[in-house]
């Protein structure tokens, strides 16, 4: 080959090699390839199936296993971090369902756990909706013994989470049973946020003297603390707006005077809104400088940025939109810090919305990069 020749082909060859470095690079930035943002889901694996309505989720506080409720058939279940490995230790006593949203929902696990092993339902019984404890010996649920009774039941609005502030008092939602004047009344139980002891006594230092915390609410059925202690809430709204609020003590959130965002005086408005179709929030978590909602109607996990050093929040993003159907719960895991924070969620298709037979309900592990 002459020296001609030769250095065309040296040309040729290098031109070749910027090219497939030019492609490459391009490739890698296709649009159709997208990368999730930091703090964002990168990662969904199913993790435990055959489940039925699983309404609640606890997790003990060493993080090695989690408590999960079924709705319809009030069996309350141990389940180990990796979802291997399931077992049933109780139903809970005098529960019944409404035929639409009420049954076993809410679980909490208290905080001493390790020297006490309670654990708190809520749960629809023949005089209303109740909260309760319970008892794990290490085999089955024992000792019930109701705290709180008188919450008023309807087919829908019942409300039902639980979860420990870090004040370390008891909190939950209920819903207006379908009564709206009650969100209003002070002294009702329903359409609140309830704060209360471990024994079932009204906290003290309750705004209104009793065991309300929050007044005005609708249908909440996700409650959820931030790292700076600050009570985050979802909503079901009727037509219009479903809701995310952050929850002050003694601050009345509007129903059934406002549904999402109003004008009027002594009302506190919601921090973001939905329309119902693309939300119908149930379960709330906290991760990593967002909250994540579980939408039941929308069939998608929104993801809502808040901030630390104001009560602002950023635009809301969905995900798994249609993917999975109903969600319903959706709690943070204990740990997972070191191996990337990770979320809870399971599915609601197996009520009477989803249309789907028993047992076809999953549960999920979300990582967060």
């Amino acid at each position: 080959m002459n020296s001609g020749k030769k250095g065309a082909a040296v040309l040729g060859a290098a031109a070749l090699i910027v090219g497939l470095a030019q492609y490459v690079t391009s490739a890698s930035a296709a649009p159709d390839q997208p990368k999730a943002a930091v703090g964002e889901p990168t990662d969904i694996a199913t993790i435990s199936t055959g489940w039925t309505i699983p309404w609640g989720t606890s997790w003990t506080p060493d993080g090695k296993s989690a408590l999960v409720t079924e709705r319809d058939d009030f069996r309350v279940w141990l389940v180990s971090a990796d979802g291997k490995d399931k077992k049933q230790i109780g139903t809970v006593p005098d529960s019944q369902t409404t035929g639409g949203e009420g049954g076993l929902m809410g679980v909490a696990v208290d905080p001493d756990w390790a020297t006490n092993h309670y654990v708190y339902v809520m749960h629809t019984s023949s005089e209303g909706n109740r909260i309760a404890r319970m008892t794990y010996d290490g085999t089955k649920l024992t000792d019930y013994k109701a705290l709180l009774k008188g919450i008023k039941k309807n087919k829908y609005h019942n409300g039902g989470r639980l979860a420990f502030g870090p004040d370390g008092y008891l909190y939950a939602t209920t819903g207006d049973a379908q009564d709206g004047a009650l969100a209003q009344d002070k002294n009702s139980l329903n359409g609140k946020i309830l704060r209360l002891t471990k024994d079932g006594k009204a906290a003290p230092g309750n705004p209104f003297g009793n065991y309300a915390y929050s007044m005005g609410h609708r249908n909440p059925q996700g409650i959820a603390f931030d790292t700076q202690g600050r009570l985050w809430e979802a909503e079901l709204g009727q037509g219009k707006k479903d809701e995310l609020n952050l929850i002050k003590p003694g601050k009345n959130y509007g129903w059934p005077t406002c549904e999402g965002t109003c004008d009027v005086s002594g009302m506190t408005n919601p921090k973001t809104t939905w329309g119902v179709a693309e939300a119908s929030p149930s379960g709330v978590a906290v991760v990593d400088g967002a909250v994540y909602m579980a939408a039941l109607k929308g069939e998608r996990l929104w993801r809502i940025p808040i901030n630390a050093d104001n009560e602002d929040v950023g635009t809301p993003k969905a995900f798994y939109v249609g993917e999975y159907g109903r969600l319903r719960a959706v709690t943070a895991v204990p740990g997972a810090a070191s191996e990337g924070n990770q979320l809870w969620l399971s599915t609601t298709n197996a009520d009477n919305n989803g249309g789907q037979p028993d047992g076809s309900d999953q549960i999920f592990r979300v990582t967060i990069g």
